[in-house]
């Protein structure tokens, strides 16, 4: 692992914006988690005390947690903390692990890739409609989708340009 002043001046800057974005997204995923939270308790509230459920509650939650989940899991994908299977990246000699880190990260920008492209022509499609109770265009509900499609791609794509420069410093990267 390299100490960050050794790294190029590009690099450092990549990185401090990367780090910068994940953690905006750390603090809106927690912010939403609250706000998913308090919802649910002023649905109890309403519903068994003052007798009148609240309608908006439930198209509320599923936007909610359409953006805690995709956008979530974008930071997993920077963080190296998503779900993965590395047994047999491990069990390998590290040239065969080189190949796999690799691989694993052109499929990871190629599926943001897809993710981004497909999720903004649903967004696109889907915003003439209106969302029932709240009112609001129904392409939100893809749009989390297509935002995180795009930090997928670009959280890979600065994988493998580290990994290209040889500044790779993720744990279960090469070793």
């Amino acid at each position: 692992m390299q100490d960050a002043s050794d790294l190029p001046p590009a690099i450092r800057r990549m990185t401090k914006t990367l780090d910068t974005i994940a953690w905006i997204c750390r603090i809106l995923t927690g912010i939403a988690l609250v706000v998913l939270t308090v919802i649910f308790g002023w649905l109890v509230f309403g519903r068994y005390v003052l007798n009148a459920t609240p309608t908006w509650v439930e198209q509320v939650a599923l936007l909610l947690v359409m953006f805690i989940a995709f956008i979530g899991a974008a930071v997993g994908v920077y963080e190296n903390t998503h779900l993965s299977v590395s047994l047999l990246r491990s069990a390998v000699p590290t040239r065969v692990r080189i190949i796999f880190v690799v691989l694993t990260d052109l499929i990871m920008a190629g599926f943001g890739l897809l993710m981004l492209w497909y999720g903004a022509q649903l967004t696109i499609f889907k915003w003439g409609s209106l969302i029932p109770l709240i009112q609001l265009p129904e392409g939100l509900r893809s749009l989390p989708l297509t935002i995180s499609g795009g930090l997928i791609l670009l959280f890979s794509v600065s994988h493998l340009i580290r990994h290209y420069l040889g500044v790779d410093e993720r744990c279960d990267s090469i070793e």
